[in-house]
C-alpha cells in the first residue's frame, strides 16, 4: 500500500488545515489509518488513529478535542482535520496503515506515506 500524504502549509495560531493521505489500493480498508507527526530535534510522535470501518476514533491527549480523523474507503483517503492549532502543533505530519487496532507504537505501521510540513505560527 502507498499513501501520498498532502495538506500541509502554514497557517496562524488558531486557524485551521485538513490533511489528506491518498492510497494506492483497494484493501486499504482492511487498515487502522493513523497520524503521527514530528517536530524539528523530537521523536515521531501518535496523533490519532481510526478504525477500518471509520466509526471509531483514538487520540492523543494533546490533540483531543481540537483535531478529527475520519476516512472515507470509497475514495481511499483518510483526513486530519485540525482546528485551534497552536505552535507547539508545528510538525512534519505522516499518515500510516496498520493491522493493529489502538496502537501508538510506530512499529505497529506497516506502511508509511512522505509526510507533510504543518507550520503554525504566533
Amino acid at each position: 500500500v502507498q499513501l501520498q500524504a498532502s495538506g500541509g502549509g502554514l497557517v496562524q495560531a488558531g486557524g485551521s488545515l485538513r490533511l489528506s493521505c491518498a492510497a494506492s489500493e483497494r484493501i486499504f480498508s482492511s487498515y487502522f489509518m493513523g497520524w503521527f507527526r514530528q517536530a524539528p530535534g523530537t521523536e515521531r510522535e501518535f496523533v490519532a488513529q481510526i478504525s477500518r470501518s471509520g466509526d471509531s476514533e483514538y487520540y492523543a491527549d494533546s490533540v483531543k478535542g481540537r483535531f478529527t480523523i475520519s476516512r472515507d474507503n470509497a475514495k481511499l483517503t483518510v483526513y486530519l482535520q485540525m482546528n485551534s492549532l497552536k505552535p507547539e502543533d508545528t510538525a512534519v505530519y505522516y499518515c500510516a496503515a496498520s493491522t493493529t487496532a489502538w496502537t501508538i507504537r510506530e512499529k505497529s505501521y506497516k506502511y508509511w506515506g512522505q509526510g507533510t510540513q504543518v507550520t503554525v505560527s504566533s
